[in-house]
């Protein structure tokens, strides 16, 4: 269990070491808007806090708005059925065990594997991405 609490506090150090450097850069650079990666006429994302290759990423933006894009307009946001398409496309691409929250207002502390981590926003929209390893049990 004492290696458990150890894991959990270095993981933590490390997402709290990756929102104080982009706290930094904002501070220093406050007008650089590369994380915008949204066009005039589509849905604007923007990534609040990542650990996962640039190809994985977009691979989520783009789900994420082919399903937002594809809801019918006025509509109310279906944060399931678009959790649902992102855990399903990842768990295929890349292997089992990724979750998905979906939201316009949540709060999460999750442990994550190495390069499996993305929380992004298009628009009011708030998706939290991330893979758990997959551990068979001992009996």
């Amino acid at each position: 269990m004492e290696e458990t609490e150890k894991e959990l506090e270095r993981r933590s150090k490390f997402l709290s070491s990756l929102i104080q450097q982009k706290k930094k850069k904002k501070a220093i650079e406050p007008d650089d808007d590369d994380h915008d990666l949204g066009d005039d006429e589509g849905l604007k994302v923007h990534v609040r806090a990542c650990d996962m290759p640039l190809p994985l990423q977009n691979r989520a933006f783009h789900c994420a708005r082919v399903h937002l894009e594809s809801m019918p307009p006025g509509n109310k946001l279906d944060s399931k059925r678009l959790a649902l398409a992102l855990k399903k496309e990842f768990d295929s691409s890349y292997g089992p065990a990724w979750h998905c929250i979906v939201g316009t207002s949540f709060g999460s502390y999750v442990t994550h594997s190495v390069g499996g981590f993305l929380y992004f926003s298009i628009d009011k929209v708030y998706v939290l991405l991330f893979k758990t390893a997959v551990e068979p049990l001992d009996h």
